[in-house]
């Protein structure tokens, strides 16, 4: 029982120290697509016309954004609040198990429903973008990532734009 309650202390304190470094969801998308574009990065002159939009392509962006801004803001707040109800079930002096596993259910299930929101909101993005306009957008964010196990990977925009909480050090 002293494995296992470890174990889950560890887990808690993982999820509390993600949730920590998780940003609102408007913070997050500051630099969405998690290849250091800011957010609302069609709206830069420069960069919108190296990768050659139109501003009937910018419109449609703004509008898959602002279709999906209140529901991600809607979503962080679910998450949190989830987070928020497990941090005293796992402080007591007894833990009940069953209601922390299933309250680690919870805020596993809302971290997914977010994590969902924000690819939505890139794939809207990306479906207005041509082909020759992906590759522009593509070769305008650089910077590589480290990947899970730590390999190397070219940068995607439509990576998750939310830090992975498992960073190598």
């Amino acid at each position: 029982m002293k494995c296992s309650f470890k174990a889950l202390v560890l887990a808690v304190i993982w999820i509390g120290g993600a949730a920590g470094q998780q940003a609102a969801p408007t913070e997050s998308m500051e630099h969405t697509l998690q290849a250091g574009l800011p957010i609302r990065w069609w709206r830069q002159p420069a960069l919108a016309q190296s990768v050659g939009l139109s501003t009937d392509q910018q419109k449609k962006m703004d509008d898959v954004f602002l279709q999906n801004r209140l529901k991600l803001i809607e979503l962080n707040a679910a998450l949190e609040k989830e987070e928020t109800l497990l941090e005293p079930m796992v402080a007591m002096d007894r833990p009940d198990e069953n209601k922390i596993r299933a309250q680690i259910d919870r805020v596993a299930q809302a971290r997914a429903d977010l994590e969902k929101g924000n690819a939505y909101l890139l794939l809207g993005i990306r479906l207005i973008l041509s082909p020759d306009q992906w590759r522009n957008l593509q070769a305008e964010s650089p910077r590589p990532r480290t990947g899970r196990g730590g390999n190397r990977e070219e940068p995607s925009p439509a990576a998750n734009p939310r830090p992975n909480p498992k960073k190598s050090r």
